[in-house]
Order: structure tokens, then C-alpha cells, then sequence
């Protein structure tokens, strides 16, 4: 994932400029939810991908040591912001391409 100037600690937004792109904070909000999900589900796989590489066959329960390199990788992905912090900077800064799904108003 590539590096971006995210803040790691949650700050206070003002609920109309989260509203603005859309026009309703709820919309706002399902665009936020499905990012954030999307960018969790990448580093969750990014992440077992590389902890994949440390698995060894023969390891049972009572077997498992600890591995430096694997609990280094482990931390930096700890230290990442957080999926929703990542998506609301991309939403402020109109990085996201969203659009509304098409409603049959015929009843």
C-alpha cells in the first residue's frame, strides 16, 4: 500500500462538510462504511500473504515460537491508521469515485 499523510488518532469533523459530496450524511456514510470495508479487506490480505511466508506445517499449539520478523511485520500493520481513518481523508480530499445505484421509481 502506497503511504499517505493520514491522521492516526480520530479528530472531530463537522457533519456538513462530510455531507456535502453527497447531500445527505447517510449517504455519506455508506460510502465511507464500503471504503473503509475495502481497504480493511486488502491489508487483511496483504497482510496474511506476507505472515503466510512464516507458517510452518509442523507447528501445533503447544509448538508455536516467536519469529522477529513476523511480529515486526505484525506491528508496522498495527501502527497503519485505521481503515475508516483512511477513507474519511480520501472522502475530504474527493480521492473516492462513487456513484448511486439507479432506483425504479415505477410502482
Amino acid at each position: 500500500m502506497e503511504k499517505k499523510a493520514v491522521p492516526q488518532n480520530t479528530i472531530t469533523r463537522d457533519i456538513k462538510n462530510l455531507a456535502a459530496p453527497t447531500g445527505n450524511i447517510y449517504e455519506s456514510v455508506v460510502v465511507l462504511y464500503k471504503r473503509a470495508n475495502q481497504i480493511a479487506m486488502a491489508e487483511k490480505k496483504e497482510l496474511t500473504k506476507k505472515l503466510e511466508d512464516f507458517k510452518n506445517e509442523r507447528d501445533t499449539m503447544d509448538e508455536v515460537f516467536e519469529n522477529k520478523e513476523q511480529i515486526d511485520i505484525s506491528k508496522y500493520y498495527e501502527r497503519q491508521p485505521k481503515p475508516d481513518l483512511v477513507a474519511i481523508s480520501e472522502f475530504e480530499n474527493g480521492e473516492l469515485t462513487y456513484r448511486k445505484a439507479k432506483t425504479d421509481d415505477a410502482q
